[in-house]
């Protein structure tokens, strides 16, 4: 799996368990080895016409999204 591959699940588990839709996505970190680690993301998100500024950890294993802790920055 590439960056962009993981950016890309971390944008659609936005979307399914939270509603956000991704206005950018700026990794700061990528720590994800073999489909397991930890994608760190600077993203603005728009839900409900609102967009907001957030720090995001995306834990994968096995390739998918496992859970996500945030910040708001």
């Amino acid at each position: 799996m590439d960056e962009e591959d993981l950016k890309d699940k971390a944008i659609a588990y936005l979307k399914s368990h939270y509603g956000e839709d991704t206005v950018s996505m700026d990794v700061q970190d990528n720590s994800v080895d073999c489909g397991s680690g930890v994608l760190h993301v600077d993203c603005t998100v728009n839900i409900g016409g609102q967009e907001s500024d957030w720090t995001k950890w995306f834990t994968f294993q096995d390739g998918s999204v496992a859970s996500m802790d945030w910040r708001m920055r």
